[in-house]
């Protein structure tokens, strides 16, 4: 359904997308997950082509982003972090205003706009303004005016952010129902809100893709990192010498143990083996005694935090992207390389990118 290859967007001096590449199957939810700042929103900037890459290709369903933007376009319904409301306009009139700008026809636009508010729970606010709506009301009209076009594929950028738990079971609930019928991509920094959704998960740190796969595959890639806490009684130095000798052993650091007198070591193994029994018996016979031994399996959260561990803070950055963003949004038509007709034919649709309705 999508395919990225070598996708490189730049901000001045700032690589925010370093030469991504992933493919996204038909009917599956998949989740970006990674850091602020790690390339999220940028990459799905690029994609529904808001803004234009430096380099690399976006094919979504079968055309080419940069060149068949209207065919692309046409596959995609998009609900940035900020819903693209009008707050005057009550939630039916907005719903059947987006239907227009998506081409839906117009026998065809109150029946879909009335089946997108039942199935959304949306139908008791058709009448009211959507300045008066709370939050979670306001993620659901969003979602909606991203539906309407009944696109194959939805990019959902952070569609959780500012819920409360209630309203995020229910919008979890919501993009779960839609696996199959559309194929979905949403983007978060929480990690819990990508697994409990997701069929596979895209672990973005510093513009690239750091790690790709369902959350079983990404936690079978680390296998063979178990790790070994050991609290021993003794000298480092002693301690040393007898975990040298266990071949099995990787590597091993220590650290001051919580007793007077003790020092805790964390071992990591090769190829996952248990030596339990084997450092049992070697500290033993060297008169080591033993206080503590426990043996822990990396878990999602391990992998991520490891993955991203070196992600540097980039609020400053982030908002001359902000900045850039504005102004290249600005130029997309030359940058694109649209033609005058091009330009006309996408009237309905690229003045409203503001809304990316």
């Amino acid at each position: 359904m999508i395919q990225v290859e070598n996708l490189v967007k730049r901000y001045g001096g700032h690589v925010a997308v370093d030469g991504m590449s992933f493919t996204v199957e038909e009917g599956k939810i998949y989740g970006f997950l990674g850091p602020n700042g790690a390339g999220k929103t940028t990459t799905m900037n690029v994609m529904t082509g808001y803004i234009a890459a430096d380099g690399g290709s976006v094919v979504i369903g079968g055309h080419d982003i940069m060149r068949e933007p209207l065919a692309a376009k046409a596959c995609i319904g998009y609900l940035p972090e900020i819903p693209p409301l009008y707050p005057d306009m009550t939630v039916g009139e907005f719903l059947l205003f987006a239907a227009e700008l998506k081409k839906v026809p117009k026998a065809e636009r109150k029946k879909r706009v009335a089946e997108l508010e039942e199935r959304l729970s949306l139908s008791e606010m058709s009448h009211r303004l959507i300045k008066n709506l709370s939050k979670g009301y306001k993620q659901r009209v969003g979602l909606a005016q991203a539906l309407v076009g009944n696109p194959k594929v939805l990019i959902l950028d952070e569609p959780m952010v500012g819920l409360d738990p209630k309203q995020i079971i229910e919008m979890r609930d919501l993009i779960k129902g839609l696996a199959g019928e559309h194929t979905v991509i949403l983007s978060s920094h929480i990690l819990s809100e990508i697994s409990a959704v997701c069929d596979h998960i895209l672990i973005i740190s510093s513009g690239k893709l750091a790690a790709s796969g369902s959350p079983e595959e990404l936690q079978k890639m680390m296998q063979g990192t178990a790790e070994l806490v050991v609290t021993v009684i003794g000298e480092r130095e002693q301690a040393r010498t007898v975990l040298e000798q266990i071949e099995d052993i990787e590597q091993f650091t220590f650290e001051e143990g919580g007793e007077e007198g003790s020092i805790l070591i964390r071992i990591s193994t090769k190829n996952d083996a248990d030596i339990r029994k084997s450092l049992s018996v070697a500290l033993a016979g060297a008169g080591i005694p033993i206080l503590s031994m426990n043996r822990s399996e990396k878990s999602l959260e391990d992998i991520f935090l490891e993955l991203t561990e070196e992600e540097p803070e980039t609020e400053e950055e982030t908002e001359t992207e902000e900045e850039t963003q504005t102004a290249e949004a600005e130029e997309g038509t030359e940058e694109t390389g649209t033609t005058e007709d091009e330009t006309e034919s996408m009237t309905g649709e690229e003045e409203t990118d503001e809304s990316n309705l």
